[in-house]
């Protein structure tokens, strides 16, 4: 690579974390959608969520609560299941679960060759542990 680095590290857990997982084979829908649906299926309070990230490509949505305690009664209230109805009238079942981290692939760009190994896994230490670069 020209110019950067690729990069393979564990990331550190995520924590107060869920992570939604919907079904790959279901119609697609819309980050509004994906709000509604927390709000009223779910019935997380919104002081209770304090960041939502969606990762279109695996069909999860990650959502930060503010404590383990939010988390662990969503997980009661639900037993790791919801139903997500799609505009078409198909429902589809959600996956609820304790979020984790796994080794992430990273590419740093514009980085000059100069740059020595070293100098990246420093930065990134605070990360996670860098496997290779």
């Amino acid at each position: 690579m020209i110019g950067g680095s690729e990069v393979w590290y564990n990331m550190a857990e995520r924590l107060s974390t869920i992570v939604c997982t919907f079904d790959p084979a279901s119609p697609k829908i819309t980050a509004f959608e994906i709000h509604e649906w927390i709000h009223n299926t779910l019935r997380i309070p919104e002081q209770n969520v304090t960041m939502i990230q969606v990762d279109g490509v695996r069909r999860q949505v990650f959502i930060k609560m503010v404590n383990n305690d939010c988390v662990q009664t969503l997980l009661r209230d639900t037993s790791g299941e919801a139903k997500y109805k799609h505009r078409s009238g198909e429902v589809s079942t959600v996956g609820i679960a304790v979020a984790g981290l796994r080794t992430k692939h990273v590419r740093v760009a514009n980085l000059p060759p100069e740059v020595p190994d070293t100098a990246l896994t420093t930065s990134l230490a605070p990360f996670g542990k860098v496997l290779t670069i």
